[in-house]
């Protein structure tokens, strides 16, 4: 069997910015939750779909924001996305799939905990982290726990990380806390670019091997002694960059294995909230 573990809150946003907005029988505005709806019933209709959980940021803050006040917030979300977050995890539940709304944690930590959990069972084949948000790289184990770019129809293995990122999964933090990451809003070192990064954590693995002087390092990496200067000047903030960028395993998730089995929708529950965002239609397609 497979699993797929769904970032929910990066396909409401992809709906909300790719597809046309849309009113609901209120006036609601209901665009990307129409496209959730579509988008999710396509997933289970797949005969290779049988196990699926989608994971959402239930509040945009996070434990995160506690340590790093630069962190990414709820700020400037417009308010018609906003308004859909939680009426999107009431027809996820509805249409029969488990939802773990993160408070404490984020969608990316409940994915990368389920990833783990359900990979050690001996009954799954392939964990798909159904998302393209490069944080969940560092999650990805061989050819049984991979990226799925649902969009670009996409699966990406450990050997795809390594050749788009030159690192490792097990790096993924250290490249993010080195290069930085502006959605979520981690502002990395200065003057370390993909390319340098790539070349001297192949090297040397992690932020805390690295030599603080240049003239220690046993590579040629172009403007090594502003790299390394810059690095010796903001190695702590590098470290917590580091750790905002590593995902938690230790999300408390209730389901099994067996729980997130999907035995299709609740017709009753999910008819109305299809009528709501005027998509009857989706009750069929699904069923």
């Amino acid at each position: 069997m497979n699993v797929h573990l769904v970032d929910g809150t990066y396909e409401l946003f992809r709906h909300f910015f790719g597809n046309p907005k849309r009113r609901g029988s209120d006036g609601a505005e209901v665009g990307a939750l129409r496209g959730l709806v579509r988008s999710l019933t396509y997933l289970l209709n797949q005969d290779d779909v049988s196990h699926v959980a989608v994971a959402f940021d239930h509040v945009i803050e996070s434990f995160r924001n506690d340590l790093f006040d630069g962190y990414k917030t709820g700020a400037g979300l417009p308010e018609e996305l906003e308004s859909q977050f939680w009426p999107a995890e009431d027809l996820c539940r509805a249409m029969g799939v488990v939802v773990w709304p993160l408070v404490e944690f984020e969608a990316d930590d409940g994915i990368a905990a389920g990833a783990a959990r359900y990979a050690a069972d001996d009954r799954v084949e392939t964990v798909y982290m159904a998302t393209p948000d490069k944080d969940l790289g560092q999650c990805v184990r061989g050819t049984r726990v991979v990226m799925l770019d649902r969009m670009r129809r996409k699966v990406i293995d450990e050997e795809g990380i390594k050749a788009k990122f030159g690192v490792p999964p097990s790096a993924i933090p250290d490249y993010l806390a080195l290069v930085g990451d502006d959605a979520d809003g981690i502002p990395g070192i200065p003057r370390w670019g993909a390319k340098s990064t790539g070349a001297v954590l192949t090297r040397y693995g992690h932020i805390e091997h690295i030599p603080e002087s240049a003239d220690d390092w046993d590579i040629k990496v172009r403007g090594a002694k502003t790299l390394a200067d810059n690095l010796a000047a903001q190695r702590e903030d590098a470290m917590l960059y580091r750790t905002l960028a590593t995902l938690r395993e230790d999300v408390p998730i209730a389901e099994e294995l067996d729980d997130l089995k999907w035995r299709g929708a609740d017709a009753e529950a999910l008819a109305p909230l299809l009528e709501w965002i005027r998509d009857p239609g989706s009750l069929e397609r699904l069923t």
